[in-house]
């Protein structure tokens, strides 16, 4: 019965290797037994069976069961009448024995005796027995007699208890089982195990269900019958899909019965046939399948385990065995062969797995199992996925590729680091191989498909994986980049059928009759993917990677624009994750701690972070300091402290090796304590000299300079644990040199043994060291060589042989690629298990690290998604409509173009949107017809359809589908034969006959049509990009048309028409429109083909008859502004024909509310040259005059009139029409005044007010205003002949015009007032201009505008007033003072700068315009290369600056001690008229402290004494106090309210002027004192006049400075007011009567 394995890798349901657990030996003596049961699991049936935990559990019922004691009689009976019986008298014995107690009905009371007798016939190993015995034992089992002690072995007079009856059936039917029990038995055997472990009424649990499985899996191995292969396939899953079942209820669920097939819903495995095999290759059946220990972690629990956790522990050994199993390496012999029982096990167990993560994910992520199923998938589901994954076996791959997606589908939010390592480690690096197969690629894509099919877990990727910055990888956007590769169609594959050989056929047998191979397209497993037709061609490989891009984008769509447009996101969230295929919830499968929701979360964020951590790092490879200055700018790094540097540097992946040397080994101190850290973090405890040595030097490689090796060593070696660190620093370096030495191709000559241990001798205070140390260290570094973990990734490679013959022959037979790709994935398999042992320390020391998995649940992720892929995606869309003609794939390139075109509009991506729609737009091929094909047709299907769909948020790419609309048109004018009239489209190649029928064909033209007749659906933004798109698309229409008899106006009919479509928007909509439409008609209308004009006009001409009916309220011009282009054609349009074409047009339109335009028309033509267009111009004219005169009146067109009729008063040229002009003006008035039809009758004052001003505001907008222009700008000399002449008139008629206009506003201000916001401009511009004597004109008439006109000037208008000073006082503010680049001298020169002229003078200079702007704006910014010429101008305005400042200070000063002007102003605007001159206060004090900067100035030449703004702040200072003490003390209510507003601004303000005052000197400063006595004078009188509870409150600050005073000689009026004040200081607070 013992049988040895020899093949450990021929053994699939064996155990897995003995340092993982101990083996079981179901016949191991007692003293074996006592052992087991000490180590947590009772591993024989003779095993102490004390404990209901250790051992299965017996359920009866107490009903009798007649129909299984008939089954047991009849199955004894036959044992007894078996000749074999007759040989062993113990079997006839105990046989008879109980056949008697069946028949005294005593068999439920003494059930062991009953089963002994079946016992004992199985150990006859006697086929007839055997095959009689277990359906006898099925039908006892299922319904046994009451035990006693169900559950636990009977003892017998206290000695040591016996197995319980379950245990011993199961231990006596797997036992039946070897390698040559004959089929009929093995048949028995399975079905006998099936009923066991099924059994409703039984519970098998731990070692016998164990032992159960594994006989069965045995079964399927040696079996050479396929109907006892097919049972034992389907046993083994209804058992497995059994135990896991009742895990999830709890309790155990009635399953079939049906031996032959598995029930409905379960797996059926069709597994090759075995070949002929030794029987060494089966199952040690003296040993158990799996133990119960994992790594040291005891998973045995007490004696009160619930019946759910015992179910919960068969199911994890259960699926911890099957792990091992699928882990067991394959040697070459059994990759080859497929029937070999190796690889058969591995397939087996493979699909058992899969099996239980397809039917029963929720009891793996269900929180009540949490404490096993974490163990085992972290530990060996992973470990599983690792090893299996970069198998060569295409069958192998598959089923682990499967098992993948399921874990991620399933499992993502409790294993997202190791996600995250298996994509990066092992399936990204297949896909990007070289060496793996097309099947590989193919079945990898196949998975990410269906992964992008799902929404939700496309947008966790992400979150997860590319906004994390402890995630090993950008996920998603790595995918990205792959797919988009290997779509690309130039992407060349190696393609190997497959890295292994396919099973041998027998040549007399054909192919189709082989066993089918165990393979995923064999599978029944519900939702697996069938991988049969996949990855036989390079071309099926480029589709099927750009149907996963497709499937991606329209996933983006989903959850980006669906999602986003539905009600509530939380519905919405449910919604979707209700449609997912995975079977469990997975927020309800965890605990809320390790999830979180990236709604709160800003992605950008997130991914700004881990975009700057890559940045940092990028810094840090390029150039280390500036690399770790970003990261602890970044938050990266703690501090700048050594320890928080040396722990990034170690633990951060990403950073260059060499870099890290090279920062460590700098010389400088905090570089030399970082590399001090650095080393002490690194653990050399419990290792060797040469085993520390590579530690340290796997952390970093060593630099080339040799003083930073010597550094660095020297600190390696203060950390050894050498008595003598010199001796390990010497050490050190030689092991260096020698690992140079042995390993460098370039040394010839190397290093032997006894050379290393003589330049060592003496090293260790004098002594050698142990010799047989020495040689240890030379052995192991000349057999492996010390190298950098990447070094040893990247030489993973198979040395090719050389040129010539040698080479040929040693390549005979040799697979290379094959070699290569088991070489690489070898090593990416060890890392990947290393990353794994790594993490599941951490877990067992309770890091829980960066575990927070965040799910997403808002459609804002998506952008950040598209942003970082749009590029691939464009790529692998456009890569493939280039070079594809099928159509499938055409559709396929298109669907993902229009998914992609959705998602940036929604999110207004313009790049990306440009870019796509751009793509698209060139695909269409409408600017080459000959070249045009079939997919051509499609894109222009396509972009239609993206027009009438996204038109809303297409914005500037609406050019791009315009010009493709325009060019359809073109080319179905082309194909319907139309001739056009351009030579160079003559020698074009146009459209074949099939693609020019196309263009015309119902879906495009109705589509085509369709972008127009549906832009009134447009928003009011989108209309705007639209007709703008439209218009430029027009002109270039008729640009491309020149001169041409037929020219192109496609585009500009279609203008009318969406005009006509949108004629019903709102007036802004309109006016926004129109601001568009008519500089395109202005300019279409002037074109210099008269075709076009005439087209033109004619349109325009119908557009405005139709607005010109639609009614529009008074003072509303937008009618007039519709007929702008007319008078615009007429006055730039020289063409005699179309200027007659305009006055038709107007003829038309002459019943219509057109006025205003209509004679700007009419004025316009006055000026033509051509006497035909004046004269009927003319005529008109007087024709609405006469006919028309009431209506034009009463729609406000009065002054329009009037102004019309003057300009035909001053043709010169045609006097008679001059003169009949002058006529019909004098007549005007009497005309108005006698007609019936205009109501002059009002309740106004002057009832023609309503006529009037209208004329009034254009007389000051087009007659007075613009004789000031030339302020504006001294450039504007089109008035003057020269400078000269300019500067006269400003001198003498500008001053007086100026003069006279304010005036003009004094008297009629009343009717001039809705003017004065143009004056006060005016004012401004004529005041802010570098001339001294132009700037004192403009605030001397600012001043008597105000003062005149003070009572008739409204709060509104003061208002106005207080912003306009605001914004001289902002524009005259000298900021440039404080420009350090002025005060750098130029050339060791300092420029001779003239002093201001004085008030009043221009010291004969010409007087010309030069006006100043604010500070920032349009002025040139000193820089240390301006030139002295410049430098000169910039100082010269800084100093009219300063003098416009004060001047301005004066001006306010004197309106504001105008009773009549402070009385007026209300007190809001006077407090930020005080606010104003607090900040010019503010900016003179803050200068004239600045010594320094005064004097840098002075030395420069900004003047000839040294600098100050004296005047500035002491004027603006008394100025404020002056005001705001009179504000204090007014009566008036509104002044009373804003009390403690004003005494808030006064007594700060005071404070500082009285402190200043007390530091002036009086030996060196009598000037400032001088300036500065008044105020302060004025000052100490307010503080005396404060109300009483003001004067206490501030007594405390005043006191101190008012006592300051009394130190030095003050002013008579200082000495008076402080004598007030200490009076008043005597009766407020020491009572002192006055």
């Amino acid at each position: 019965m013992d049988q040895s394995p020899t093949n450990e890798a021929d053994q699939p349901a064996d155990d897995y290797p003995e340092e993982n657990g101990v083996r079981e030996d179901t016949t191991a003596s007692s003293e074996t037994a006592t052992e087991a049961s000490e180590a947590g699991e009772p591993h024989s049936p003779t095993s102490v069976a004390s404990s209901s935990h250790k051992s299965s559990t017996t359920r009866t019922t107490n009903k009798s069961h007649p129909v299984s004691m008939v089954l047991i009689s009849s199955a004894l009976e036959t044992i007894l009448s078996s000749k074999e019986t007759k040989r062993y008298q113990q079997l006839r014995e105990s046989t008879q024995h109980a056949i008697d107690l069946i028949k005294s009905n005593q068999a439920s009371d003494r059930p062991r005796e009953i089963f002994e007798p079946l016992r004992l016939a199985c150990e006859t190993r006697s086929e007839r027995l055997m095959v009689a015995k277990p359906d006898s034992y099925a039908a006892e089992y299922v319904s046994p007699p009451p035990s006693p002690n169900p559950g636990r072995g009977d003892s017998t007079n206290g000695s040591e208890p016996k197995p319980s009856l379950v245990d011993l059936v199961a231990h006596t039917i797997t036992a039946c089982h070897t390698d040559t029990t004959p089929d009929p038995v093995s048949l028995q055997i399975v079905k006998a195990l099936l009923s066991l472990v099924l059994s409703v009424n039984t519970l098998v649990h731990h070692s016998s269900l164990l032992k159960a499985i594994r006989t069965v899996y045995n079964v399927f191995l040696l079996s050479a019958d396929p109907v006892n292969q097919m049972v034992a396939q389907g046993g083994l899953t209804q058992m497995v899909h059994h135990i896991f079942t009742r895990c999830q209820t709890g309790t155990v669920k009635q399953t079939s019965s049906h031996l032959h097939t598995p029930p409905a819903g379960q797996t059926s495995f069709p597994i090759p046939a075995p070949a002929p095999q030794s029987s060494e290759d089966a199952v040690d059946p003296k040993k158990g399948m799996d133990d119960d220990t994992t790594n040291g972690i005891h998973l045995d629990v007490d004696h009160s385990m619930s019946t759910h956790d015992l179910f919960v522990k068969d199911a994890f050994l259960v699926f911890r065995a099957l792990c091992k199993l699928t882990m067991k390496p394959l040697n070459t012999d059994s990759e080859k062969d497929l029937k070999s029982h190796a690889m058969r096990s591995k397939l087996l167990s493979l699909h058992l797995l899969l099996a239980i993560l397809n039917s029963h994910m929720p009891m793996l992520v269900d929180t009540n199992t949490i404490i096993y199923s974490n163990f085992a998938i972290n530990q060996y589901l992973c470990l599983t996925l690792s090893r299996n994954a970069v198998s060569p076996v295409p069958q192998v791959f598959e089923i682990s590729v499967e098992l993948f997606w399921r874990v991620l589908s399933g499992m993502r939010t409790k294993l997202k680091k190791e996600i995250g390592v298996l994509l990066h480690e092992i399936f990204i690096p297949i896909l990007e191989m070289r060496t793996s197969t097309l099947k590989q690629k193919a079945v990898i894509l196949g998975m990410l498909s269906r992964l992008c099919q799902d929404p939700q877990a496309l947008v966790e990727i992400y979150l997860n994986y590319d906004c994390d910055r402890e995630a090993i990888d950008n996920i998603f956007e790595h995918l990205m980049n792959i797919i988009s590769k290997i779509g690309a169609p130039g992407q060349k594959f190696n393609d190997p059928a497959s890295p292994v050989a396919s099973p041998t056929q027998h040549p007399n047998k054909p192919a189709s009759s082989g066993a089918p191979s165990l393979s995923t397209n064999a599978l029944s497993v519900p939702g697996s993917m069938d991988t049969s037709s996949l990855g036989h061609s390079e071309k099926q490989l480029r589709r099927q990677s750009l149907e996963c891009m497709v499937t991606v984008l329209r996933s983006l769509v989903a959850w980006g624009i669906t999602s986003a447009k539905a009600a509530d996101d939380c519905n919405k969230l449910s919604e979707d994750q209700s449609r997912r295929e995975s079977t469990v919830t997975l927020e309800s499968s965890l605990s809320t701690d390790r999830l979180g929701s990236a709604s709160g979360s800003n992605p950008d964020l997130l991914r700004q972070g881990k975009t700057a951590l890559l940045e940092g790092i990028r810094k840090f490879n390029f150039k280390p300091k500036r690399g770790i200055q970003a990261l602890i700018e970044g938050g990266f790094i703690t501090s700048n402290a050594p320890p928080d540097i040396a722990t990034f540097l170690l633990n951060t992946d990403g950073l260059n090796k060499s870099m890290i040397g090279e920062y460590i080994g700098e010389g400088e101190e905090h570089n030399i304590a970082v590399m001090h850290a650095f080393v002490d973090q690194l653990d050399f405890r419990n290792s060797e000299f040469i085993d520390a040595l590579r530690t340290f030097l796997q952390a970093f490689r060593l630099p080339g300079e040799a003083q930073k090796i010597d550094r660095i060593v020297l600190k390696f070696s203060g950390s050894t644990p050498f008595a003598n660190a010199d001796a390990a620093y010497i050490l050190a370096y030689s092991v260096i040199l020698l690992n140079t030495d042995q390993h460098s191709p370039q040394i010839k000559k190397r290093m032997t043994k006894p050379e290393f241990i003589k330049n060592n001798r003496g090293i260790n205070d004098g002594a050698d060291l142990p010799e047989d140390f020495l040689n240890a260290v030379y052995d192991d570094i000349a057999g492996n060589e010390i190298r950098m973990k990447d070094e040893v990734d990247a030489g993973l490679h198979i040395q090719a042989p050389g040129p010539g013959l040698a080479g040929a022959l040693a390549n005979v037979g040799r697979d290379l690629q094959k070699e290569q790709y088991i070489l690489m994935s070898s090593g990416m398999a060890n890392k990947t298990e290393g990353l794994f042992r790594t993490m599941m320390k951490s877990q067992r020391k309770g890091s829980k690290g960066a575990e927070q998995f965040f799910s997403a649940s808002h459609f804002v992720h998506v952008r950040p998604m598209f942003e970082v892929s749009w590029i691939p995606f464009l790529a692998g869309l456009s890569a493939p409509l280039q070079e594809t003609e099928d159509l499938e794939v055409v559709e396929l390139c298109l669907d993902g173009f229009k998914s992609a075109i959705k998602i940036v509009c929604f999110f207004d991506l313009e790049l990306e949107r440009n870019a796509f729609v751009t793509t698209l737009a060139k695909f269409t091929f409408l600017n080459n017809l000959g070249e045009m094909k079939a997919k051509n047709m499609e894109a222009i299907k396509t972009l239609l359809d993206v027009a009438v769909t996204e038109g809303n948020n297409l914005r500037g790419s609406w050019h791009e589908v315009l010009t493709c609309v325009s060019q359809l048109e073109h080319m179905q004018l082309i194909g319907s034969g139309v001739e056009v009239a351009d030579k160079k489209a003559k020698t074009r190649k146009g459209p074949t006959e099939e693609l020019a029928n196309e263009s015309r064909s119902t879906h495009i033209t109705v589509a085509a049509d369709m972008v127009f007749s549906l832009s009134h659906f447009l928003s009011g933004t989108a209309i705007v990009d639209f007709v703008r798109a439209l218009s430029d698309v027009s002109w270039e229409e008729i640009q491309s048309s020149g001169l041409s008899q037929q020219p192109r106006l496609f585009s500009l009919q279609k203008l009318v028409e969406i005009s006509y479509y949108n004629m019903n928007r709102i007036r802004i909509e309109w006016s926004n429109l129109w601001e568009i439409l008519g500089e395109h008609f202005n300019q279409v209308c002037c074109h210099s083909n008269p075709h076009v004009g005439f087209f033109a006009l004619d349109s325009l001409r119908q557009l405005a008859m139709r607005f010109l009916e639609k009614e529009e309220l008074a003072h509303f011009k937008f009618q007039k502004d519709f007929l702008k282009p007319f008078e615009h054609t007429m006055a730039h349009n020289n063409n005699p024909d179309i200027r007659d074409m305009v006055l038709q047009c107007l003829q038309q339109m002459i019943q219509a509310r057109g006025w205003h335009t209509m004679f700007g028309v009419f004025s316009a033509a006055s000026k033509v040259l051509t006497e035909k267009v004046v004269t009927s111009a003319f005529e008109i004219v007087t024709r609405l005059n006469r006919d028309h005169f009431a209506a034009i009146v009463n729609n406000g067109s009065f002054a329009d009139l009037t102004v019309c009729i003057t300009e035909y008063c001053k043709v010169s040229k045609y006097q008679k029409i001059s003169l009949l002009a002058i006529a019909m003006l004098r007549n005007t008035i009497p005309t108005m005044l006698k007609s019936q039809d205009v109501s002059l009758k009002s309740d106004e004052d002057e009832p023609t007010m309503k006529y009037w001003f209208p004329f009034w505001d254009t007389v000051c907008k087009r007659l007075l205003f613009p004789i000031f222009a030339v302020l504006k700008s001294s450039q504007d000399v089109s008035r003057f002949t020269t400078q000269e002449d300019m500067s006269v008139w400003l001198s003498t008629t500008m001053i007086q015009a100026l003069r006279d206009l304010i005036d003009l506003y004094t008297f009629y201000f009343d009717i001039l007032e809705g003017s004065l916001d143009g004056l006060l401009d005016l004012l401004c511009v004529c005041i802010c201009q570098e001339n001294d004597t132009l700037a004192r004109i403009g605030t001397s008439c600012l001043q008597q505008l105000l003062e005149n006109n003070v009572t008739k000037l409204s709060p509104a208008r003061w208002e106005r007033v207080t912003t306009t000073f605001m914004k001289l006082f902002k524009t005259t503010t000298p900021h440039q003072l404080f420009d350090d680049d002025l005060r750098v001298e130029i050339d060791g020169s300092v420029p001779d700068v003239p002093e201001p002229a004085s008030s009043g003078e221009t010291n004969g200079e010409t007087i010309l315009p030069a006006p100043l702007s604010p500070h920032g704006e349009h002025q040139q910014e000193p820089s240390p290369k301006t030139s002295l010429t410049d430098r000169r101008r910039i100082f010269k305005q800084i100093i009219v600056k300063c003098v416009l400042q004060l001047l301005l200070i004066e001006t306010t000063n004197e309106l504001l001690r105008n009773d009549a002007v402070y009385n007026t102003i209300p007190p809001e605007h006077l407090l930020r008229l005080m606010a104003v001159l607090d900040q010019s206060y503010r900016f003179a004090r803050m200068f004239n402290e600045d010594k320094d900067l005064r004097t840098g100035l002075w030395k420069v030449g900004f003047m000839k004494h040294l600098p100050n703004l004296l005047k500035q702040e002491s004027s603006s200072a008394s100025t404020i106090v002056h005001v705001l003490l009179r504000m204090y003390f007014d009566p008036r209510a509104e002044h009373q309210t804003a009390r403690p507003q004003i005494a808030e601004r006064f007594i700060p303000l005071s404070l500082d002027i009285i402190k200043d005052f007390v530091k002036l000197r009086a030996d060196s400063q009598t000037k400032n004192i001088q300036a500065w006595a008044p105020v302060v004078a004025e000052i100490v009188d307010g503080f005396v006049r404060l109300d009483t509870r003001d004067f206490k409150k501030f007594l405390p600050v005043i006191y101190p400075l008012v006592t300051e005073l009394l130190e030095r000689e003050q002013t008579p009026e200082i000495r008076a007011g402080l004598k007030g004040w200490f009076a008043r200081v005597g009766v407020v607070s020491l009572g002192i009567s006055s």
